[in-house]
C-alpha cells in the first residue's frame, strides 16, 4: 500500500505564496500519475493539477498560471508551489496516487488577511 504525507500548509495573505510537499512510500512511484485536489468546506473534492512519470502538467483553470507542480522521482516526492495566492483557494489540499487511489491525510489552506 502507498503512504501519502502532505505537508507544507498553513494562513498566507491574498498575493502570497506557500508550496505543499507531499512524501510518497511503496514501489513504483515513478510509474504513477500523481495529483494535487482540493475540498473547501460544503463542497466537492476537486482536481487541482497533476504530473505525469514523465513530468507532463496538467492544471485547473482556476489556477493556471499561479500553480506549478512538479515531482521528483527519486525523493518519491510531489510539489504544489502555489502563488498569487486568493481566498478562494481556501482548502484542505490533498496528495493522490491517480494509479492507485491512495490519498494522504490532507493539509489545510488559509489565505486571508
Amino acid at each position: 500500500q502507498v503512504q501519502l504525507v502532505e505537508s507544507g500548509g498553513g494562513l498566507v495573505q491574498p498575493g502570497g505564496s506557500l508550496r505543499l510537499f507531499c512524501a510518497a512510500s511503496g514501489s513504483f512511484f515513478s510509474l504513477y500519475v500523481m495529483g494535487w485536489y482540493r475540498q473547501a468546506p460544503g463542497k466537492q473534492r476537486d482536481l487541482v493539477a497533476d504530473i505525469s512519470s514523465g513530468g507532463t502538467t496538467d492544471y485547473a483553470d482556476s489556477v493556471k498560471g499561479r500553480f506549478i507542480i512538479s515531482r521528483d522521482n527519486a525523493k518519491k516526492m510531489v510539489y504544489l508551489q502555489m502563488n498569487s495566492l486568493k481566498p478562494e483557494d481556501t482548502a484542505v489540499y490533498y496528495c493522490n496516487n491517480r494509479g492507485t487511489g491512495d490519498w494522504g491525510q490532507g493539509t489545510q489552506v488559509t489565505v486571508s488577511s
